[in-house]
């Protein structure tokens, strides 16, 4: 039976990083690639999970389906209170003050979500509620997106989490979507600073194994439609005014329609992951209330 969702009291401004329909996120958004679930629910020592940052639920369900039992945490009530309707437990609070008390889980994961985290904190707090031999596995979707439909959005490749406002991140976001020679950069250059900068984060705890990065190519095909109702979910374009987003829409439409009227999306999903040492203990801040290798 799906537990009741804890009653938390209502912020002036609580968190949100995405404050439009939550239904529409969760269906125009992409799933992950079953080959990745499968790989890292094959190195996990049990089949328990924390889903860090789970907004609807997507990669949740993924779990689930794959015989995991799933606890999700995320701190948008709005987001969480969705994935509790569609099946899916959580708790909401931000992961690095989240209360686990005493809980032990085989694995830590996070779909595109990770830089959400402080990545010290977050590697830190992964170590103490994992067991020995568990994984942390945080996974990001690279989106090469065609220079047709960057243009469209006004002419920037940057990936949505360098205008986020978490400092850390800001701090290893590229200046530029071009090099010095003035070429476009790709996808994987934009993204590479921040999978490194988990798995710098991650060394840092000293309780786990070195980390490895795994990377798969897959492809989607998208239709005008189906690419029209994923935009506005991007949180980089989210707060826009409904003047502006009509007018990026309307651009990405004719773009679209110049291109036949669908398109295909190349995705790189990156997963930078680590096992939790078997002997050793992390000592540190009291903790409040095909695949490529």
């Amino acid at each position: 039976m799906l537990s009741r969702m804890p009653a938390f009291p209502r912020k002036e401004k609580p968190f949100t990083y995405f404050s439009g329909d939550a239904a529409l996120y969760d269906q125009s958004r992409p799933a992950y690639p079953e080959p990745m679930i499968s790989r890292i629910v094959a190195a996990m020592p049990g089949r328990s999970v924390v889903n860090v940052g789970c907004g609807t639920g997507i990669e949740a369900r993924q779990f689930q389906a794959a015989g995991c039992t799933v606890l999700g945490v995320d701190p948008d009530a709005q987001m969480a209170e969705y994935a509790h309707s569609t099946g899916v437990e959580v708790e909401v609070a931000a992961f690095e003050t989240w209360a686990s008390a005493g809980r032990v889980f085989d694995a830590v994961v996070a779909g595109t979500a990770w830089h959400w985290v402080d990545p010290v904190a977050g590697a830190a707090k992964a170590a103490r509620v994992l067991r020995p031999g568990g994984v942390l596995a945080p996974f990001h979707h690279s989106s090469h997106t065609p220079h047709e439909l960057v243009d469209a959005v006004g002419g920037s490749a940057l990936p949505a989490w360098t205008t986020r406002s978490a400092e850390a991140y800001q701090r290893v976001a590229p200046d530029s979507e071009f090099d010095a020679a003035g070429r476009r950069r790709s996808a994987m250059d934009l993204y590479q600073p921040m999978f490194d900068k988990i798995a710098d984060a991650i060394r840092e705890t000293g309780v786990f194994g070195q980390p490895e990065e795994w990377r798969l190519d897959w492809e989607q095909r998208y239709s005008r439609d189906e690419w029209l109702a994923l935009v506005p979910t991007q949180t980089a374009l989210a707060g826009l005014s409904p003047d502006r987003m009509a007018q990026i829409l309307e651009a990405t439409a004719k773009a679209i329609d110049k291109m036949g009227g669908s398109f295909t999306m190349t995705y790189t999903t990156v997963v930078v992951t680590a096992v939790r040492a078997n002997t050793g203990s992390w000592v540190g801040p009291a903790e409040h209330g095909t695949l490529q290798s």
